[in-house]
């Protein structure tokens, strides 16, 4: 039941939705997601809009506060900097099951940007995030990824030889983004730090542009780790 209740967390903090939306999202009975939304909105984790949905609660927030993260702490300073320097929107992305994760997240105030919201989970098999945490992933891992990813393995070990990578309108249509990996103090990549934008305003070769700047906040993170 504790699986079941988390699935319910991760969907309506994806995205907001009534008791129809999530029970198709989720696969659970009607009256099975009924009750867990109602327990967790009870307990403050979530709450509801005034159109009757579903989104995350206050209760997250209140824990959040109590966890202290070194790598979150680091994101801090390091991601506000790197996005003051590109003018672009900067994440921070770690891998949860089959998944990404973005964990932090640094957007410029005006214009056009890439934005993705702190929490969203997005796919291994798009993007440079992706690229960067695969490369450096368990070598089981990857097959079952890269049977449907836009890469190959011969892509990640250009990767990891190169040290960054770059996607262009991959993930998502018009949209260019070029990644890091970050490394803790034994040396294991434990994150990836992204630059993303309209391909219009990076260019069609991200790296070149932002590859380097991207590898000293990647650096400063691992110093600050």
């Amino acid at each position: 039941m504790l699986d079941k209740a988390v699935l319910v967390l991760h969907t309506v903090a994806e995205h907001p939705c009534g008791l129809g939306e999530l029970c198709a999202r989720t696969g659970l009975p009607r009256a099975t997601a009924h009750r867990l939304a109602v327990g967790l909105e009870l307990h403050r984790l979530l709450s509801r809009d005034d159109d009757g949905r579903w989104r995350p609660g206050p209760g997250l927030n209140e824990l959040a506060t109590a966890v202290s993260d070194p790598l979150l702490d680091a994101a801090s300073t390091v991601l506000p900097r790197l996005r003051d320097i590109t003018g672009e929107s900067i994440q921070l992305y770690r891998t949860e099951g089959s998944a990404r994760v973005c964990v932090a997240a640094a957007e410029p105030p005006t214009g056009l940007r890439d934005t993705v919201l702190v929490g969203a989970h997005l796919p291994m098999d798009a993007g440079s995030g992706a690229k960067v945490l695969l490369a450096w992933a368990d070598e089981k891992a990857r097959p079952a990824v890269l049977g449907g990813a836009c890469f190959s393995e011969r892509t990640l070990a250009e990767v990891r030889r190169r040290g960054w990578a770059q996607s262009i309108a991959e993930r998502e249509h018009g949209v260019a983004s070029v990644s890091a990996p970050v490394r803790d103090s034994s040396g294991a990549v434990v994150a990836a730090v992204s630059v993303s934008g309209p391909v219009d305003r990076i260019g069609r070769r991200p790296g070149a542009r932002w590859a380097a700047d991207l590898l000293a906040a990647a650096e400063a993170l691992r110093h600050r780790l």
